[in-house]
């Protein structure tokens, strides 16, 4: 990984940003909530009409929603390098979530470290290489499990007894209270849930019976105007979720066998136990064998498969909430908030359905947008909205100003300081530069880069096809119609091409840089 990354300029830039002439007891402690998949449009601040999330809710009361919050490469791995780093995928290395970090880059957490902070990683890891600039670390293996997980405690491997999304947050505040009392602290706490395949926790299995969610208004996309991309996908709930691994269906009536799919069902039913399977099988057994009993074909199918994903999407969210709410009372209560920097975030977006989709990596927007909310007392206004863009890759810039340490060079962002506290520069940036890799790939989704601006999208879809597509998003919010060809279109497409090349050569993402990650043709 990141063979391109010469060692000299690591160490000149390491060097650089260690500078800091502030008193560590007065620096701001850091606490960066990241879940994984969690769907601006799942958040009940974000004005969700599926969902309440009263306890994530307080980060945006307490401080600043984030309307035009983007991903800059739309899929786990990827989201967590740019968020460590601060530069995009193509100068950190990690494209896609085949690979492995390459911890010997320069990251916000080492230079955190290096000037005074006390740092923890817990949960969430996902970069196949072990943790690197953290006193302490204990983080689950690949995607984890949601039942009885194995963690990584410092290299050694544990299975601990309950809910992934409760023993996260355990480990966390057993961290938070066993901390050195003189120094400042990072805490980077990174949830599983919701990630696929969604399964809820003890406590709320039984939430949302015989309620009924909304479909999502372009629930029925048919992708008419679009290029081959959207039509060539393999993300329809319809027609990929599987019966056993994300419906949790079981074989027949009368049946908690659940219908066989592999290790993929397999693996997370055997990892519970006895008990946690009893109330597992009393929750599901009643909906499977209704499922059974209506004999379902057609858009009525369709529509069951999208209630059940929906519900247990959100039935996760639901622990992630509770468990947001106990960090926060324990900030609370040891009286820890006033100097505490609180952020809540997603590694990308997600779709609910809109388009027929689950999953994400697309520049379409629910999949491009991230929910952002931070919260730092006496800093932030409570309760402020803003629509300036920000992107994953201005985390690290934004710890290191708040923590008075010199803005490493190589990283690409910029404090969101100036933002948060309603001074936004003039030349804050006006549109955003997006690149996703990982074609051929799970879903199918194509390779394509492109620019957003306040109304305007351009994809360029690229590798095994050569189309573009334009949104005007003031009046095709959805993104339904690809207005490419349109004549009325011509001026804004040249204008956003030259706008797109600028990006490019701004970030360094030349064409050199593209070709360096396609495929090999012996893959």
């Amino acid at each position: 990984m990141s063979m391109f990354l010469v060692a000299v300029v690591l160490v000149g830039c390491m060097g650089k940003s260690g500078n800091s002439s502030e008193d560590p007891k007065e620096k701001p402690n850091i606490i960066f909530i990241m879940s994984d998949d969690h769907a601006y449009q799942a958040i009940g601040s974000y004005g969700s009409r599926i969902n309440k999330t009263p306890n994530i809710d307080r980060i945006a009361e307490e401080g600043m929603r984030f309307e035009n919050s983007f991903v800059t490469n739309s899929i786990c791995a990827p989201s967590r390098a740019v968020l460590l780093t601060g530069k995009y995928s193509h100068m950190n290395g990690h494209i896609d979530n085949s690979t492995e970090f390459d911890g010997s880059q320069v990251t916000f957490p080492k230079i955190l470290q290096k000037n005074g902070y006390e740092t923890a990683m817990i949960g969430k890891w996902h970069l196949k290489s072990q943790p690197t600039g953290f006193d302490y670390w204990n983080v689950l293996p690949g995607q984890g499990y949601y039942y009885n997980p194995d963690f990584i405690e410092m290299g050694d491997t544990v299975r601990q007894e309950g809910y992934v999304t409760d023993l996260i947050t355990d480990v966390s505040l057993n961290w938070l209270k066993k901390r050195k009392d003189d120094q400042p602290f990072l805490l980077v706490l990174g949830h599983k849930a919701p990630h696929r395949n969604w399964m809820p926790g003890p406590d709320h299995l039984n939430d949302y019976n015989g309620e009924e969610i909304p479909l999502p208004e372009t629930f029925y996309d048919d992708y008419q105007t679009r290029s081959a991309a959207a039509k060539e996908q393999y993300m329809e709930i319809g027609e990929v979720m599987g019966p056993g691994y994300d419906l949790k269906l079981s074989e027949e009536e009368g049946s908690t066998k659940i219908v066989r799919q592999g290790r993929w069902w397999a693996q997370p039913y055997k990892r519970m136990n006895a008990k946690q399977r009893e109330v597992w099988d009393a929750a599901y057994q009643p909906r499977n064998d209704a499922f059974h009993r209506q004999d379902l074909s057609g858009k009525k199918l369709e529509e069951w498969k999208y209630q059940r994903y929906i519900k247990d999407y959100l039935l996760t969210i639901a622990s992630v909430d509770d468990n947001v709410g106990r960090v926060l009372d324990y900030l609370e209560e040891e009286g820890l908030t006033e100097n505490t920097i609180i952020v809540y975030t997603s590694d990308q977006g997600f779709y609910l359905g809109e388009h027929g989709w689950f999953d994400k990596r697309w520049m379409y927007e629910q999949s491009l947008r991230m929910p952002l909310l931070m919260r730092y007392d006496g800093h932030i206004p409570a309760g402020s909205v803003t629509d300036q863009f920000a992107l994953n890759l201005d985390f690290a810039p934004t710890f290191l100003d708040y923590a008075g340490i010199d803005i490493t060079e190589s990283m690409q962002g910029r404090s969101l300081r100036p933002v948060l506290e309603n001074k936004a520069p003039d030349d804050w940036r006006q549109s955003m530069y997006y690149h996703y890799y990982e074609y051929p790939g799970p879903h199918q989704v194509k390779r394509h880069y492109g620019i957003r601006t306040d109304r305007y999208k351009l994809i360029h879809f690229y590798y095994d096809i050569d189309a573009w597509e334009l949104y005007d998003l003031k009046e095709d919010p959805n993104e339904l119609n690809n207005v490419y060809d349109d004549s009325a279109y011509a001026d804004v497409v040249v204008e956003l091409k030259q706008q797109l090349d600028d990006l490019r050569e701004q970030y360094g993402d030349t064409e050199e840089a593209t070709e360096r990650y396609l495929p090999k043709e012996d893959k």
